[in-house]
């Protein structure tokens, strides 16, 4: 299957401001079983998903996904979703968009050669083992390969071509560069597509 164009927002709606959405999972939501724990939070991601299209004065109606799962364009708004353990995240926009949550953890040293290469890691000199750097690269390129619907396989074809602060490095991929925000909170970091919009972070209470 060859990768869907998608466009960069930069050349289209410079400064548009966008806002991702973070809502916490309710700790009850541990105790459910598997299968109802797994509809919860893809409901309450979509809670998510519905006040940042409210938050850009977008309409959404009933959402829809292709064959892979990949979410298709509602009323020409792209939109993505993400839910973890503890917190889930939506985000709409009127170009291809992508967001992941993580939480910062120990992990396997065997995925970070499967995450990014040599010159992406040279990046982050003193950094190589780092976990940080790690879920930074981890959580920037799966919120774009969200952008194609392609997925985790195009993992390594994003290839990570500058770090400009702590929050926000550049990416090379689908030959377009684009560029990458963090947000750190609770031991957890989300990032996604900026490009040339403005990020109106929101992270709900507990």
């Amino acid at each position: 299957m060859q990768p869907k164009k998608i466009r960069t927002p930069k050349s289209q709606i410079p400064n548009q401001k966008i806002f991702p959405v973070i809502l916490p999972v309710p700790e009850e939501v541990t105790d459910f079983k598997p299968r109802e724990r797994v509809k919860f939070l893809s409901r309450h991601a979509r809670l998510a998903l519905k006040i940042s299209a409210q938050k850009s004065n977008m309409r959404l109606e009933e959402l829809q996904q292709d064959e892979n799962g990949a979410p298709l364009p509602c009323n020409g708004i792209y939109w993505s979703i993400t839910h973890k353990t503890h917190y889930v995240g939506g985000l709409a926009a009127p170009t291809p968009i992508g967001i992941d949550i993580e939480r910062i953890r120990d992990c396997s040293r065997g995925l970070f050669a499967k995450t990014a290469g040599d010159r992406e890691w040279d990046l982050a000199p003193g950094e190589k083992t780092s976990l940080n750097t790690f879920f930074r690269y981890w959580t920037a390129k799966e919120a774009l390969v969200k952008t194609s619907g392609i997925g985790l396989k195009d993992l390594l074809k994003c290839q990570v071509t500058g770090i400009i602060d702590d929050r926000h490095l550049k990416i090379r991929y689908s030959d377009q560069d684009w560029l990458i925000e963090h947000f750190y909170f609770d031991r957890h970091i989300a990032s996604i597509v900026q490009n040339d919009y403005r990020v109106k972070w929101i992270l709900a209470d507990k």
